[in-house]
């Protein structure tokens, strides 16, 4: 039986004079292809050039998983000169193989895994969309490494995220964005030696791991040449796709001795690249691993302030300009820690953010500040920020609503700032909560008015009551000419649009007196006040005239 079935297989794929025509045979010659692709056994047929003309899902996924093999490549040469019993995978195992001559010089390769339990499946240590080695193949290979001898240990870890790719799902599908992933995976393979690994760890992140010992020179470049090829155009289905790539590298044993921790410190390095703006590589270093003890206890400390409730609301004074009365506040948050004293904002609200707190904290923030300010005196406005990721749940405009009727606030005297980021995303979803947000009755602000690159189209696009011109502009106004000439266009396109400016920033008499002459209505800064607690509020009431 099985002489009959290899007979049949080299028939079937090499061709014969007695083969019936095609329109006789397709039906079985097709099953009995599809048929080899699922043995488990890996072949291939080697032309005399050790091309390999077909090979089955089995082959292709120890040796070759992504591309054809190129013409000449020695190992297959040497096999078909008889010259190599085995194959080196490209996880690096040395398989078994047999050879069978067939017809017009052309070679049947059979692998046998005799290393392997009975019934492995080879797919396993694959990736099932690249083919590429999974994370229980670059484990096994860090492990090897970091067995060997010191001196042959010479290696890099790199772990790479691709920049932008989820906006390549969210718009085009991931039927796209699997075709892509397949791209890129080509561009990888490509630019690694043979004896480097290519892995696959899930979503749009991968590892390389490296041999070399040029260490750290050899990760360098390649880490370079990386950057440069994953992030140039790619062509998919007719759609023109720019993606990028940032990396982390760890270099053994200095990095890590065991491959947890070199993937950590890998992982460590990675962050740091995106940190820093994306389509670049790190490297490595200790000041890392501390700052993320760091962050860890930040973030502990953040989840134990939230449910204790150490957090409070201050509020910063706004004045107009033309009668230099306070108008308004805006509420900010502030976190009061016993140990640390008064954390920064800029500290606590990035890591809130991360761990998805910000929207309970902004939630609070929303209700404190409404309930606050509904006992004030007289009918002073309240602004209140929304983060991107608050704006984006889809009950906002019930907590909203919410947050009125329990405190009793006018919605006419609540303000809600949001940034151009918010506006990024699925702009006429985002439209549709800001109009359902004004049949509230409230007043919507757009913040750091001027710092992005859309402004004026947003401002087209939605009726605004106020854009506030970003805390940059106004300190930098009266010895940068940019600046100031920025800070009087936003004015003057406030003034012909009927939308009222709001100053941030605003620290000297200098500066106010050049935004009242170029019709800047209101004013918020030091010159006023600081951010107060809310018993304060009344003390600068007191002290500006109301």
């Amino acid at each position: 039986m099985e002489e009959f079935f290899e007979d049949a297989l080299i028939e079937a794929v090499v061709g014969g004079d007695e083969f019936p025509p095609r329109s006789l045979a397709a039906t079985a010659h097709d099953a009995l292809l599809e048929a080899c692709d699922r043995l488990p056994c890996a072949f291939a047929i080697l032309e005399p050039d050790a091309r390999p003309s077909m090979m089955n899902s089995a082959f292709r996924t120890l040796f070759n998983p992504s591309v054809p093999v190129d013409v000449g490549d020695p190992d297959l040469v040497r096999l078909a000169g008889g010259d190599v019993r085995s194959l080196r995978s490209v996880d690096g195992r040395a398989w078994p193989v047999s050879t069978v001559r067939l017809g017009g010089g052309r070679i049947l390769v059979t692998v046998e895994d005799r290393s392997a339990p009975a019934g492995t499946d080879l797919t396993e240590r694959r990736d099932a969309l690249t083919g590429v080695a999974n994370r229980v193949v670059l484990k096994e290979r860090i492990v090897q490494m970091l067995a060997e001898p010191e001196q042959d240990r010479q290696a890099a870890l790199f772990l790479l995220d691709l920049d932008r790719f989820k906006t390549v799902n969210d718009t085009l599908g991931h039927a796209i964005g699997d075709k892509l992933l397949c791209r890129v995976v080509e561009r990888l393979r490509s630019t690694v030696r043979k004896d480097d690994l290519v892995a696959r760890l899930g979503g749009d992140e991968f590892a390389i791991l490296q041999r070399s010992s040029r260490q750290p020179e050899a990760a360098k470049a390649l880490a370079q040449r990386l950057v440069d090829l994953v992030g140039r155009t790619y062509l998919v289905d007719d759609h023109i796709l720019n993606i990028g790539v940032s990396i982390g590298i760890a270099l053994p044993p200095a990095d890590g001795t065991e491959p947890d921790r070199l993937l950590k410190s890998a992982d460590l390095a990675l962050y740091r690249a995106k940190e820093e703006g994306r389509g670049r590589f790190r490297f490595f270093e200790q000041e890392m691993d501390a700052r993320a003890q760091a962050r860890r206890a930040l973030e502990l400390d953040l989840r134990r302030a939230f449910a204790l409730r150490q957090f409070e609301v201050f509020y910063q004074a706004q004045m107009s300009l033309q009668d230099r009365r306070i108008v308004g506040f805006e509420a900010l948050a502030r976190w009061r820690h016993p140990q640390r004293g008064m954390v920064s904002p800029a500290d606590f609200i990035p890591v809130a953010e991360e761990i998805g707190l910000i929207s309970q904290i902004g939630e609070w923030v929303l209700l404190t500040a409404c309930r606050e300010a509904a006992r004030w005196p007289g009918s002073h406005r309240i602004a209140v920020n929304l983060s991107p990721i608050q704006f984006s749940n889809p009950g906002l405009v019930e907590t909203v609503s919410a947050a009125l009727a329990t405190s009793g606030l006018a919605p006419e005297r609540l303000e809600l700032e949001i940034t151009e980021s918010v506006l990024l995303d699925n702009t006429a979803a985002t439209l549709a909560i800001l109009h359902r947000l004004r049949t509230l009755g409230v007043r919507i602000a757009m913040d750091d008015f001027g710092t992005g690159y859309s402004s004026l189209g947003y401002l087209r696009s939605f009726p605004f009551d106020k854009v506030k011109i970003d805390q940059s502009f106004i300190r930098d106004m009266p010895t940068d000419g940019d600046s100031a000439a920025i800070v009087k266009a936003i004015i003057g396109l406030g003034v012909s649009l009927g939308i009222s400016t709001t100053a941030e920033g605003v620290e000297t008499e200098e500066q106010l007196n050049r935004l009242r002459a170029e019709g800047c209505t209101d004013i918020q800064g030091y010159l006023l006040s600081k951010p107060v607690p809310a018993a304060e509020v009344a003390a600068v009431l007191n002290r500006i005239p109301t």
